[in-house]
């Protein structure tokens, strides 16, 4: 009995009986029958017939040796399970570093949110609308003025804007953290109700990155500040490569007795589109004005007038330029008063250096404009530069609200997630043709005995180049002879249809269309 007990607790010897062997053991035999089941091979061993007094001994020893054999295979059982589980494991396992496993879920990211400072002409949610960053971040656009919006800044939370907007009347409050703020309007003003530096200095405090940046948005919150800086360019590069205006700062009415010369433009304090600017022809005027500088108890500065024959502003977005040219119509000293004909010129390599030396003002301006005047002496006269809340003018409008989306997405993305996206390299400036080649950019003199030669500028999807002059006839047999002199309104006409006649392509025929028009207009006018 114990060499049984023995071999069968070997788990080996249980493994490899024969399946149903262990229960036949442990059915209860029937009386008459044989003492195990047929089909088990103990029906070949004959066991010896027991004896009666032994009968009762033999069934407890028969249980208690069943019981045993169980439990032997009750662990032999748990030992398989076991294998089986850690063999049921190690191929999970072989599987997933194959990649045969399901793939994780998506994660949802946060959207980051984007406060744009300006007024409700633009909607800029249109621009940014299916822009991501870096392909996983969605953007939020919230867009609101100076006026509607109040913060709070802490030092380990950052900044909490709360917005109240009026939306085709209804009043949106919301509270949100900005990740990001693009500025489209003016933050100072000597107005009454339009100084906004305290919301300025409060997003600076936050931590918030904007574009331009904080830093020089408050800096440009003072006409006389920035000019100061465009003193230092004038210095460093000279008269003849940065032609700076002069200018003369007086910090209050006490110091304003006279000028060199007459007739200057005295400007009052910090003001936008023509506010604030006086022409003074004579000193009796200039004491006039003195009084009022007195009153007002701001700051002045008084520059010379200079007799312009048009405005020149060049704009900088990013990696694109472009350059414009203001025509006064009606007669109004000031340009930006009034009538005037607006139209694009040639980028030359004067006015890139200038816009790319002012971009560089206060750590760098990503999106600015500078202003100059070309007078009637032929020279040209730098008097101002503008930032991020300059106003988008020409027939390019919407392709600058592109640059500058595509600008904010860039930047968002290196930003908030380090992810520096390559800017693409300036695009050559397309120069103007004139018979049949292309011309370099005017010298003072030429300039002084021309207006500016039209073109477009450097632009994602540059057109056709243009200068003044005549509609160039058809050549070969079918020229036309040129009509004689008529009066305005046939010229008028005339015009518009030799220019659908000509040998032009059609984007070239626009163009001068556009222009003959224009010029005629003028002459309509200068009588």
């Amino acid at each position: 009995m114990n060499y049984l007990r023995r071999r069968l607790s070997d788990s080996s010897f249980v493994a490899n009986l024969p399946n149903g062997y262990m229960m036949d053991l442990q059915r209860p035999t029937p009386p008459g029958s044989s003492t195990s089941s047929p089909a088990s091979p103990a029906t070949e061993r004959r066991q010896p017939p027991s004896l009666p007094g032994q009968t009762q001994g033999s069934s407890s020893a028969s249980g208690n040796f069943l019981s045993s054999f169980s439990s032997v295979v009750k662990s032999a059982q748990m030992a398989q399970n076991v294998a089986a589980a850690a063999h049921a494991k190690s191929a999970t396992a072989e599987g997933a570093s194959t990649g045969s496993s399901q793939p994780p879920k998506p994660v949802i990211r946060k959207p980051r949110i984007l406060l744009v400072i300006d007024d409700q002409h633009t909607d800029w949610a249109k621009y940014f609308r299916g822009k991501k960053l870096n392909g996983e971040y969605e953007i939020r656009v919230e867009q609101a003025e100076f006026s509607e919006i109040n913060l709070a800044s802490y030092v380990n939370s950052g900044c909490t804007v709360d917005m109240q907007v009026t939306k085709g009347g209804t009043k949106v409050v919301r509270s949100f953290k900005p990740d990001f703020i693009l500025i489209r309007q003016h933050t100072y003003s000597m107005v009454p109700g339009e100084d906004f530096r305290n919301l300025v200095i409060g997003l600076h405090f936050g931590g918030v990155s904007s574009i331009n940046s904080l830093f020089s948005i408050y800096n440009f919150c003072s006409k006389p500040w920035v000019f100061s800086q465009m003193i230092k360019l004038y210095r460093s590069l000279g008269p003849d490569k940065f032609p700076l205006n002069e200018q003369t700062f007086y910090p209050n009415h006490a110091q304003m007795v006279t000028t060199p010369s007459y007739p200057v433009v005295v400007k009052m304090g910090h003001a936008h589109a023509g506010m604030g600017k006086i022409k003074v022809e004579n000193q009796q005027d200039f004491q006039d004005i003195t009084s009022v500088v007195g009153l007002a108890g701001t700051y002045a500065t008084c520059e010379p007038y200079i007799q312009s024959k048009y405005d020149i502003r060049i704009q900088k977005i990013g990696n694109n330029y472009k350059a414009y040219m203001r025509t006064s119509i009606s007669g109004n000293w000031k340009a930006n008063t009034g009538s005037a004909m607006l139209e694009q010129i040639a980028m030359t390599d004067r006015y890139r250096l200038w816009v790319d030396s002012c971009a560089e003002m206060f750590g760098g301006l990503d999106i600015c404009a500078v202003k100059a005047v070309h007078g009637k002496d032929g020279n040209d006269y730098i008097i101002e530069v503008m930032d991020s809340s300059m106003p988008l003018i020409g027939e390019h409008v919407e392709e600058d609200k592109q640059l500058i989306t595509e600008m904010v997405v860039n930047k968002m993305a290196q930003v908030l997630l380090g992810v520096s996206t390559p800017q693409p390299s300036s695009v050559k400036t397309t120069q103007p043709r004139r018979g049949g080649h292309r011309s370099g950019s005017a010298s003072p003199s030429q300039s002084a005995q021309a207006s500016p030669q039209r073109a477009r500028s450097a632009t994602t999807s540059p057109s056709q180049a243009f200068q003044p002059g005549p509609i160039p006839a058809s050549s070969g047999p079918g020229a036309q002879k040129q009509s004689p002199q008529l009066n305005k309104s046939q010229s008028l006409t005339n015009t518009f249809t030799e220019s659908l006649r000509g040998s032009l392509t059609d984007d070239e025929a626009k163009a001068e269309t556009i222009r003959s028009l224009r010029q005629s207009f003028a002459s309509l006018f200068s009588d």
